[in-house]
């Protein structure tokens, strides 16, 4: 087939959203010949990368506003408004270029956001919407223990997706789309209620094999004290503060015991005055923001994942401590909870935050307790990201989706 990609972020060797679409397009080349719509600005670090590994069947057609069209964004400021309007812009593109070759199918990949609309679900063929997120929020009774800051992030995040369900251009892309794809349950709802008739969900999360197969290779850990590690930016709704409550409370029972955490932000200060006042300073070590290598080679110096974030919508690490054959402890929300299984971690429910505390407290003492729990739930951590994701594996299951959509309508025809 022929499938136009709408890919803003997309980048070789990166994480987060333009790893995706740089991915993505890789992937869905395995079958069909490919066009990428994607920013200008991603233009060299993709040439560059295509000089040592080319795409044959994939064609790149960079897009951008006028220079006048974006004085205005700085960094992250103006970034949703200059998206839309870009958006607006490559469906102009990407018409004239279904004029002249007759797509086959269109697919949103990034933004992975649910409450932005994408003007290519406009054009006359089947649209693939996602996996997008977003539809995530962090439990009521938890936000009160939120600093001021963090209050005000919800709230005016919260307003945003309400804006954007307003939004009639959202509304229809929901309800062009043959499919659409959510990375969590919260999501998927949301894409109901928008319309969207067709809804599954599918994990945006995926690692190449080589990655998988280098942290496979990580040995589990035979001695030394029993220790736990977070790793991800210091943001009131990544939840270190349940971690470090629950931490003092298991270290009642294991003395021994430590607490890493990796990555800074603006909770640091917080977080090291909260440890002090729990009496667990000495156990507990920030080792702030370090280089990706350092990071993989922490993770195999700890025994257990400590995930106790409020709204994730992917939670990249987690599928990276498993495949490092590391147990996840988790709350029972977002994209964790599609990742972690009962035989690879223990998902927590977030019912309120002291009882979130109790029971990742419990957690953690009950893989402490049972070696044998922990190197069974190992085993299945690694051989559950093998199997599941893996980027080869999420591409056969896109070529699914697309057969199950372009093969009705071919049947029809006939």
């Amino acid at each position: 087939m022929r499938v136009l990609i709408s890919a803003y972020a997309c980048e070789p060797d990166k994480g987060s959203e333009p790893g995706v679409g740089w991915t993505w397009a890789l992937q869905i080349s395995r079958w069909h010949e490919v066009w990428v719509i994607t920013r200008a600005n991603n233009r060299g670090s993709i040439e560059k990368a295509l000089a040592a590994r080319p795409m044959p069947n994939v064609h790149w057609v960079y897009f951008d506003l006028p220079r006048w069209a974006a004085f205005w964004k700085k960094g992250r400021r103006g970034g949703h408004a200059y998206y839309y309007l870009w958006q607006l812009g490559a469906y102009f593109v990407a018409r004239k270029l279904h004029r002249e070759v007759g797509f086959d199918l269109v697919h949103h990949v990034t933004f992975v956001n649910y409450w932005l609309p994408t003007f290519l679900a406009l054009l006359p063929v089947p649209f693939v919407w996602g996996p997008v997120g977003g539809g995530e929020s962090a439990p009521r009774g938890f936000r009160r223990c939120f600093s001021l800051r963090g209050k005000v992030f919800e709230l005016l995040r919260d307003l945003a997706r309400r804006l954007g369900e307003l939004d009639p251009f959202v509304r229809l892309t929901a309800q062009r789309a043959r499919v659409g794809l959510a990375t969590t349950e919260e999501t998927a709802l949301r894409l109901r209620e928008l319309g969207c008739r067709k809804v599954m969900v599918l994990s945006q999360v995926c690692m190449p094999s080589e990655v998988i197969a280098r942290l496979d290779a990580f040995p589990v850990r035979q001695s030394g004290p029993f220790r736990l590690v977070s790793i991800g930016n210091l943001l009131h709704w990544k939840g270190f503060e349940l971690g470090l409550r629950a931490f003092a409370r298991f270290q009642l029972w294991a003395p021994a015991a430590e607490y890493w955490i990796i990555g800074d932000g603006p909770e640091r200060k917080d977080l090291v005055k909260l440890a002090e006042r729990l009496g667990v300073a000495e156990r507990v070590i920030l080792l702030g923001a370090i280089p990706r290598q350092q990071v993989l080679e922490k993770l195999a110096e700890c025994d257990v994942l400590l995930h106790p974030s409020l709204h994730d919508s992917g939670g990249w690490v987690c599928v990276e401590a498993m495949a490092a054959g590391r147990p996840v402890v988790c709350l029972d929300l977002g994209g964790p909870t599609v990742q972690v299984t009962e035989q690879t971690g223990i998902k927590v429910p977030a019912i309120s935050p002291e009882q979130a505390v109790r029971d990742l407290a419990m957690a953690m003492l009950h893989l402490a307790q049972d070696p044998d729990t922990k190197a069974r739930m190992s085993k299945a951590s690694r051989r559950r990201v093998q199997e599941h994701f893996a980027w080869t594996s999420k591409g056969d299951r896109m070529h699914q989706i697309y057969e199950g959509i372009v093969a009705p309508a071919e049947d029809q025809a006939c």
